[in-house]
């Protein structure tokens, strides 16, 4: 799979305390903080523009992209987005870790799975498509990393499976997960029983109601006789 070719990512190293305040003040200039590491070399605080990390993230590869990384003052890099914390409330980007790549070695990546097309069990039989695997783990160098997943579900009867080893496989990528390993399947839609209510069953309590309201009756007598006198 030829590399995916994106707009590289610019960093800026960062200086001082790094603390609440300095990252607050990084946001306020519109900027986001990040930690740059792996490779063998050391880590380095930087800050990066929000709306190019936002267009990886949100882009066919997602945080799977590798991109051209600069770094003033350090040699440039390939590199991934390997960790992202958001505002939890408006959704900002508040802080993400970068993490260099080398080309030539494997690493081990989630990468989601999209199913293709309807189910002739959902189309004819009334059943239901349930996804049950969203990523599978993989194994392979950067370069070969799918964007996703492509799995043609049309042709499943009700009852029907997808499983691991059902995905397109290849030379390139290894499946780490069990080839067992249920991703996709169709199912049928379970009627709702009611139940029949059962004659009589409503008897006992009604009894049993009467015979709780009887002393309250009975108790009434002894005051009505005591007003008489």
């Amino acid at each position: 799979m030829a590399e995916k070719k994106i707009e590289a990512v610019v960093a800026t190293p960062r200086t001082g305390t790094f603390n609440k305040n300095h990252a607050r003040r990084v946001r306020v200039q519109g900027l986001i903080p990040a930690v740059v590491y792996g490779a063998g070399k050391e880590s380095v605080a930087v800050t990066v523009d929000p709306k190019v990390i936002t267009k990886i993230l949100y882009g066919e590869s997602g945080h799977n992209t590798i991109f051209d990384l600069t770094i003033e003052g350090h040699a440039a890099a390939k590199a991934m987005i390997v960790d992202w914390q958001h505002e939890p409330i408006k959704g900002k980007l508040l802080h993400i870790d970068l993490k260099r790549i080398a080309m030539d070695k494997s690493m081990t990546v989630s990468v989601e799975v999209k199913l293709i097309g309807i189910p002739v069990g959902v189309k004819t039989g009334g059943g239901i498509l349930s996804q049950v695997l969203h990523e599978v783990e993989i194994e392979c160098l950067p370069a070969d990393i799918p964007g996703h997943i492509d799995v043609d579900v049309s042709g499943l009867e009700v009852n029907g499976a997808v499983h691991i080893s059902d995905l397109p496989h290849s030379d390139k990528i290894t499946f780490l997960g069990d080839e067992d390993a249920l991703v996709a399947h169709v199912t049928v839609m379970k009627e709702e029983v009611v139940a029949e209510p059962v004659a009589g069953a409503a008897e006992p309590e009604v009894a049993k109601k009467g015979k709780q309201d009887a002393p309250a009756a009975d108790a009434a007598a002894p005051a009505a006789d005591k007003g008489k006198k």
